[in-house]
């Protein structure tokens, strides 16, 4: 193993690690003590808590060790050991914060507060979990799961039904019909939350441009903004004309500038533009 590929193996775990910490902080702080259950296994560990008084750490290691082992035997080796390890370790934080703080640990008991404080702190660490390759088992592993044996059905989908299930049950069991709908808010936060912190801020703009004068709007773009500009094969369907179909993309900064730039040459140029969470390659510089 190359120095580069350890040092991205620890910076995998460390992350894993600060996440699941952080899921732990949102658990015991706000949601737990509130009953909002935003589905997954730790909404089942919540929803547990509250009918019978059993932590949520011994419930999450025992619904999630069994599915890991059904994950290993059904999908192989790809749930490997930082699913091992998220889960663990989640499960260990949230021991470790009880033992230091006690049982009765509460952020607010304001259900709104709880709701959009416990989404996003629970979303950050989701996020930064997911963004170093690892999970902590649940819904996302029940859900690769029964895809196997119900293909017709994909993961997400499957995820969504079963943590849905989990958000009405909270309902039910506290009671409450808001317990359900301040947990399906927070659940689409953590959603939300994950995404931004995996897709992150360093998004770019693609342009598809078509013209009828493709080479000076080209060349004025590689001269001013000093992007690569990539000429595509098109062909109007209803005119049957061949058209070339200029491709570049910009960060965020030059999006005005590179749309000034077609508009000053060709006024009624046709533009797509479109968000690109993701650029590999040389020819793309920051």
């Amino acid at each position: 193993m190359t120095n580069k590929l350890k040092t991205s193996v620890i910076l995998d775990y460390l992350l894993i690690t600060i996440g699941t910490f952080i899921m732990a902080f949102a658990l015991l702080f706000f949601l737990e003590p509130n009953t909002i259950a935003p589905g997954g296994v730790t909404g089942i560990a919540i929803i547990i808590r509250k009918l019978t008084g059993v932590p949520i750490d011994l419930t999450n290691l025992v619904i999630n060790i069994p599915l890991f082992i059904i994950g290993l035997m059904t999908l192989g080796k790809k749930f490997g050991l930082k699913t091992a390890y998220g889960t663990l370790i989640l499960s260990l934080f949230i021991r470790l914060i009880i033992t230091l703080l006690g049982k009765n640990i509460i952020g607010t008991n304001d259900l709104l507060l709880s709701t959009l404080y416990g989404g996003v702190l629970m979303g950050v660490g989701i996020g930064l979990v997911f963004k170093s390759g690892g999970t902590t088992g649940g819904t996302d592993l029940v859900g690769a799961v029964l895809n196997k044996y119900i293909p017709s059905l994909s993961i997400p989908k499957l995820m969504m039904t079963i943590d849905l299930m989990v958000v009405v049950t909270a309902g039910v069991v506290n009671r409450k019909l808001e317990t359900a709908l301040y947990s399906i808010i927070t659940l689409y936060i953590i959603v939300k939350i994950a995404d931004f912190i995996i897709e992150g801020l360093n998004y770019a703009k693609a342009f598809f441009i078509i013209s009828n004068d493709p080479k000076k709007i080209g060349g004025e773009i590689m001269a001013t903004l000093d992007r690569g500009v990539t000429v595509l094969n098109g062909k109007g369907m209803y005119t049957g004309n061949d058209k070339d179909v200029l491709l570049c993309i910009v960060d965020r900064s030059q999006v005005i500038k590179l749309k000034n730039i077609v508009h000053a040459i060709d006024e009624h140029a046709f533009m797509m533009v479109t968000t690109v969470h993701e650029v590999l390659g040389e020819g793309f510089r920051k």
